[in-house]
């Protein structure tokens, strides 16, 4: 398997498994005598919107720039 297709593997486990995680503690935000559990479900929400909308929108604007700009090292 290709060095970028691990990458990829890896960097979609990431993202999966913190929107997970955070499907999981919802009930323990929401014990927060300040915070209901709509409003953690919304704090959910938002970033599970924020990804959707944002993964695309990264995607598209970093194909217009040279691959070689885009390496982290």
């Amino acid at each position: 398997m290709s060095p970028a297709l691990i990458a990829l593997d890896v960097a979609a486990f990431a993202i999966d498994t913190t929107e997970f995680v955070m499907m999981g503690v919802v009930p323990d935000v929401a014990r927060d005598p300040t915070v209901t559990i709509t409003e953690a479900g919304l704090l959910l929400t938002a970033y599970a919107l924020a990804v959707a909308v944002g993964a695309p929108t990264v995607t598209v604007l970093a194909g217009r720039l040279p691959r070689g700009a885009l390496r982290l090292g």
